[in-house]
C-alpha cells in the first residue's frame, strides 16, 4: 500500500497525471489479484493511500478507473497480435517488437505458420489469438465487464473516448488479419469482436483460480461447468474463418 503522504493533492498537470497512473496502477494489481468484480473505489484509495472522496478529483467513478484501463489494454494486445499477425504474414519482414516477450512470440508464430497449409491456416491463427487473449487474464475479465458494467456509470465522453480507442484498434487488428486469411473486412472486424467477446465470455465461466473453478474441478456431476478457455475459443474462431473461408 502506498503511504498516506500521496494523499495530497496534485495540482500541476504533471503531478496530476502522475497520481492517476499511480490509481490505474494501484486498480490493476487488485483487479489482477482478486477480479474487476470484487475491487471497490474503497479498495484503490486504500491501495494508494488516499481517501476515497479525494479519487474523485482524478477519476469520476469505479468505472471509468477500469473503462481506462479496457482502452489500454486494447491498445496493447492490439499491437501485440498484430506483430504476430505480420511477422506470420506471407513475404513479411516483421515490425519491431513491443517487447521481449512479444519479439519472441512473434518469432514463434511465424515458426509455427511457416509451411502451414491452406487448410490449417484458419485454425492456426485462430490458435494465435486466443492464446494472445487467454495470455492477458485482465484483459479478458475487462472484456466482459466493459459492456455489462464499466460503460454504464461514467460520463458520454468517456464511453466516447474508449469506444473510438476500441473501434480502432480491431479495425487494425482486422487489417492484420487480412494480410493472413482472406476475408472482408466486414469478416474480419466479426473476427475480432468475436475473439473479444467470447474471450471475456468464456473467462468469466472458466472462473480460474476461484471457489467456484475448484468446486466444478472437484465435482463429477459438474466435469461439463469445467471451461479450459484456449482450446474453446480456438474452436470458436476455426470455425468462424473455416466458414469464412467456405463462402468465399
Amino acid at each position: 500500500m502506498a503511504s498516506r503522504s500521496q494523499s495530497t493533492r496534485a495540482r500541476s498537470p504533471e503531478a496530476k497525471r502522475a497520481r492517476e497512473a499511480t490509481i490505474l496502477a494501484a486498480a490493476t494489481r487488485l483487479a489482477t489479484a482478486n477480479g474487476i468484480r470484487s475491487v471497490t473505489l474503497t479498495d484503490i484509495a486504500a491501495e494508494v493511500g488516499m481517501h476515497k472522496s479525494a479519487m474523485l478529483r482524478y477519476f469520476e467513478t469505479r468505472e471509468e478507473i477500469f473503462l481506462r484501463l479496457a482502452a489500454a489494454g486494447w491498445v496493447e494486445w492490439s499491437q501485440a497480435v498484430r506483430m504476430q499477425l505480420t511477422d506470420a504474414a506471407p513475404g513479411a519482414d516483421g515490425e519491431d517488437a513491443a517487447s521481449a516477450a512479444d519479439a519472441a512470440n512473434a518469432a514463434s508464430t511465424a515458426n509455427a505458420m511457416s509451411g502451414v497449409g491452406h487448410e490449417s491456416r484458419p485454425h492456426a491463427v485462430a490458435a494465435l489469438l486466443a492464446e494472445s487473449l487467454v495470455a492477458r487474464p485482465l484483459f479478458c475479465d475487462l472484456l466482459a465487464h466493459t459492456p455489462m458494467n464499466l460503460e454504464r456509470n461514467v460520463s458520454l465522453e468517456s464511453v466516447r473516448a474508449f469506444k473510438l480507442t476500441a473501434i480502432a484498434e480491431v479495425t487494425a487488428v482486422g487489417d492484420a488479419l487480412r494480410r493472413v486469411v482472406t476475408l472482408s473486412p466486414a469478416q474480419a472486424g466479426n473476427v475480432v469482436a468475436t475473439a473479444t467477446s467470447m474471450a471475456g465470455a468464456l473467462w468469466q465461466m472458466a472462473a480460474p483460480g476461484t471457489e467456484l473453478r475448484r468446486l466444478y474441478e472437484s465435482d463429477p456431476h459438474l466435469a461439463h461447468a469445467v471451461v479450459d478457455v484456449a482450446p474453446r475459443l480456438t474452436d470458436i474462431l476455426g470455425g468462424l474463418l473455416r466458414g469464412y473461408g467456405a463462402g468465399g
